[in-house]
């Protein structure tokens, strides 16, 4: 029943207990009656005429209702929105009976899957209500360790095959994991992204189903500090990425992995990124994209946005061409996992500094993590400068490194909120 590795314990996915928690997930759940009848709006079929799909970016139900529509297509969550609805105390009794449910473990791995359980369950109740797609993150211990990521990954799946998207950050081990879960068919969302490099790499090696640009944070990371103003950096790396995911390499067809526009922090920056796959939004900025947007939408993915930094900035201690350009050391070495396809993520690794393109998996120390996990969403440039500038680390690696900081912050809150809930039980 209990599976690990040097790392974690996990309940392996063809285990009894895996079947009862399961079954325990899916109880109460109807599926089978028609879903909820929605129709167009016309507001959002203009864009959709633009072959973009429209996603929801949240977990809470009642912010979701009144904006659904037939023109939406997914919902998208993730550790920081669950805790926010487990904190509102939507959970109390769930979780009380669901550890009912799970074998003797230990408290770490216990936690761990009453975590998982509030994930699929929460949405389940999303796929009840709304009938679509919803992409499902799972717990950040796994983030690192490719054989925990399969296990919950292929437990997620078999939860809801039909309407589940499984999110796994961008890391060595869980490209190792996405490439081995396409190839059985499960759709993966390759999250945590931030450029088209990491894109074009991520598409190349694993075919995820999809990838992201968390551009949001991008602008925010230029403008706080203090780097330049920081608009449409976010969005010219998401349309990069665009270009890079449909046409991996030269010479090869089309991939199947599509594109997300992610973490977006205003209406307006919406008919930047028409055009592009798909665009997921919290729902205060549907709201507000209704109320101020009008305007005729057009395309815009062969735009070039300008990003200029401050006159006083080097341009080398920032480098903000990694977040769009993809070198030729970049083509070279994803070539070669092509035609050598790595089989681990220690391999992975090795074979990126030897193509001296180390810095889309730069090693940090355990002080450096603190620093990272301290800073929160948008790290303190000056003191990753030097290293920037050095070719030893590149913004969006610092990005992803600092997404999986911020989710681990949200994860911890939600793990001490389970162990409240046990204590009380």
């Amino acid at each position: 029943m209990i599976e690990t590795d040097s790392k974690l314990e996990w309940i392996a996915p063809d285990s009894k207990a895996s079947t009862d928690i399961l079954e325990f997930v899916q109880s109460g759940i109807e599926l089978d009656s028609p879903p909820k009848q929605v129709e167009d709006n016309p507001f959002w079929s203009k864009v959709n005429g633009l072959e973009t799909e429209l996603w929801l970016d949240s977990g809470d139900l009642d912010s979701i209702d009144p904006l659904w529509c037939s023109n939406f297509s997914a919902l998208t969550t993730n550790n920081s929105l669950l805790n926010k609805e487990v904190q509102k105390d939507t959970y109390t009794d769930y979780v009380p009976q669901a550890d009912k449910v799970l074998p003797s473990l230990g408290d770490e791995v216990r936690v761990r899957e009453l975590a998982f359980v509030l994930n699929v369950r929460h949405a389940l109740r999303l796929v009840q209500r709304f009938r679509c797609r919803v992409s499902v993150e799972l717990h950040t211990d796994v983030a690192f360790d490719t054989e925990a990521s399969l296990a919950y990954a292929r437990r997620c799946h078999a939860i809801c095959p039909e309407f589940f998207v499984v999110k796994i950050p961008f890391t060595p081990e869980g490209l190792i994991a996405i490439r081995k879960l396409r190839a059985e068919g499960i759709e993966v969302n390759c999250t945590l992204g931030f450029s088209a490099r990491e894109n074009y790499v991520a598409t190349a090696l694993a075919n995820p189903s999809y990838v992201n640009v968390f551009l949001g944070r991008l602008n925010s990371y230029v403008s706080d500090n203090e780097l330049g103003a920081g608009d449409l950096v976010g969005e010219r790396a998401t349309i990069a990425s665009q270009h890079e995911v449909n046409t991996f390499t030269r010479g090869l067809p089309m991939t199947k992995t599509r594109q997300i526009a992610a973490s977006l922090r205003d209406a307006s920056q919406l008919p930047q990124l028409a055009g592009v796959d798909v665009i997921t939004m919290p729902p205060k900025i549907a709201e507000q994209a209704q109320e101020v947007l009008d305007q005729p939408w057009q395309s815009r993915l062969n735009d070039l946005y300008a990003t200029p930094l401050d006159p006083k900035i080097d341009p080398e201690s920032v480098r903000l061409e990694k977040l769009w350009d993809v070198t030729k050391q970049e083509r070279n070495y994803v070539q070669k996992m092509i035609l050598n396809p790595p089989g681990s993520a220690e391999e992975l690794v090795s074979s990126a500094y030897e193509h001296e393109v180390g810095d889309l998996f730069p090693a940090f120390s355990e002080a450096e993590r603190d620093q990272i996990a301290s800073d929160g969403k948008v790290p303190n440039h000056d003191r990753w400068a030097a290293r920037i500038q050095s070719g030893d680390l590149a913004i969006d690696s610092l990005m992803t490194h600092a997404g999986l900081a911020s989710f681990a912050a949200s994860q911890k809150e939600l793990d001490d909120r389970i162990r409240t809930l046990l204590g009380h039980a």
